[in-house]
C-alpha cells in the first residue's frame, strides 16, 4: 500500500467480530495502525498513547483502529485491561497485513520470523493512504503527536 492508494472496503472483523469497512469512514480520516502483538511492552504503551489522547483525535476528525494478527478473544482482553476506547481488527488470516505489506521477516536477539512491522497509515476522507509513519518512525509513547503533526 503507497500513498494515493484506495485501501480495500472490508478490513476485516473487530474484537466483538463485527465487520469493519472502509465506508465507515467515509468523510473521516482514519489511523489504521497495525502493531505486532496485544499485551506486550511496546504495543500497550502505544496504545495507551493513542487512549489518552482519544478524544484529542476524535476533536480533529480522526478516527483510531489497531489492526494486529491476535484473535478477537485476545483483543477483548487488551481492550478491557486497557480502556481502550477503539476498534482492533483481529486479522487472523493476514488478509489486511499483507495487502498494507507490513508483514515480514523479522529478527530479534538473531532468531528470525514472521511479525507485523509497526506502521501507521493515515487514511483521507475518500479511502486513500494520505501519509504512512513507518516502523523506524513511530515513537509508541508519542504516537498521537505524530498522528495529528502534519494534519
Amino acid at each position: 500500500m503507497n500513498i494515493g492508494d484506495k485501501i480495500p472496503e472490508i478490513l476485516g472483523k473487530d474484537q466483538d467480530g463485527k465487520a469493519v469497512k472502509a465506508s465507515d469512514f467515509a468523510g473521516k480520516k482514519l489511523a489504521l495502525y497495525f502493531y505486532p502483538k496485544d499485551s506486550t511492552p511496546g504495543c500497550t504503551s502505544e496504545a495507551c498513547n493513542l487512549r489518552d489522547n482519544y478524544q484529542a483525535l476524535m476533536a480533529r476528525g480522526i478516527e483510531v483502529i489497531g489492526v494486529s494478527v491476535d484473535s478477537e478473544q485476545s483483543h477483548k482482553k487488551f481492550i478491557a485491561k486497557n480502556e481502550l476506547p477503539f476498534r482492533l481488527i483481529a486479522d487472523t488470516e493476514k488478509t489486511l497485513v499483507q495487502a498494507f505489506g507490513v508483514w515480514g521477516e523479522k529478527s530479534m536477539y538473531g532468531r528470525k520470523y514472521m511479525g507485523t512491522f509497526r506502521t501507521t497509515f493515515i487514511i483521507d476522507e475518500e479511502g486513500k493512504v494520505e501519509r504512512i509513519i513507518g516502523p523506524k518512525e513511530i515513537k509508541v509513547k508519542d504516537h498521537a503527536n505524530q498522528i495529528t503533526s502534519n494534519i
